[in-house]
């Protein structure tokens, strides 16, 4: 019966997700679609980074010997420099709105010309207040493309390592058929990464692109499923005896006997 319920379980990680990490070559766009929310969020806090990255250049050696004039100067330059930059920040969602618009249909000719700069790592910069809401709509077609990337990316590197795990996890019930109980530890870990995603999708969706696009987080998933996957590794070739001692040592402090065996 357990051996049967683990195969089940792993039978049901794979058609969850192999076919939804073969659905993103099949459909480019289908990340883009879902995670429509979280790309404008996303390009609405980078402009206003952007924007707020704005400043006046250092003083030059002229500023300093002229004194408290030029710091008075400067003074009402960076005043005035924060008033157009809070009426940029204004404008902003309009714009981006207005961009996003034009960039959300697949058959927009800027996609085209925006993909291709993307490739050359091309970075718009707000270099002169006067151009930029120019330097905005710029920065807002490359930025929109190089968002689209990495998440389409870092979406296939988390579908495609919860399917590979999985398949393993069902590949092991098989070649080790006798180390039922050592599979239920890695299927467990296995379980709680599956339902935590699938509540954030299903209910947080913008936090689920944030975790995935976040590269901190995305670490931490990493290591947590090279955990899984180093258990997995020691039932198959090193027939359990790291995993066994773990849960025996477990067993053990809740107070029961740790009596598992090497497979």
């Amino acid at each position: 019966m357990e051996r049967v319920f683990l195969r089940t379980f792993g039978v049901l990680g794979v058609i969850l997700f192999a076919p939804l990490f073969l659905l993103t070559f099949a459909d480019p766009h289908v990340i883009e679609k879902s995670g429509k929310s979280f790309i404008e969020w996303k390009l609405q806090s980078e402009a206003n980074m952007q924007i707020d990255a704005v400043q006046l250049p250092e003083p030059t050696k002229l500023e300093v010997l002229l004194g408290a004039k030029a710091r008075e100067l400067r003074a009402k330059t960076e005043k005035s420099l924060e008033k157009v930059k809070q009426q940029l920040k204004a404008d902003a969602p309009a714009i981006l709105a207005e961009q996003i618009a034009k960039l959300q249909n697949l058959d927009c000719e800027c996609r085209k010309k925006w993909q291709q700069s993307i490739r050359v790592s091309m970075e718009a910069k707000l270099a002169s207040l006067e151009a930029a809401k120019s330097k905005l709509v710029e920065f807002s077609h490359v930025k929109y493309m190089e968002i689209i990337h990495k998440l389409t990316l870092d979406v296939r590197i988390f579908l495609g390592v919860n399917a590979a795990v999985f398949i393993f996890l069902l590949i092991a019930s098989f070649m080790q058929p006798r180390a039922v109980k050592q599979l239920f530890l890695p299927g467990g870990l296995m379980l709680a990464s599956t339902a935590v995603c699938s509540y954030f999708y299903l209910f947080e969706q913008n936090w689920f692109y944030t975790i995935i696009y976040s590269d901190y987080t995305g670490f931490a998933y990493v290591g947590y499923w090279g955990l899984v996957f180093a258990i997995l590794c020691d039932i198959v070739f090193n027939r359990a005896r790291v995993t066994t001692e773990v849960l025996n040592a477990c067993l053990t402090a809740i107070g029961q006997a740790g009596n598992l065996a090497p497979c």
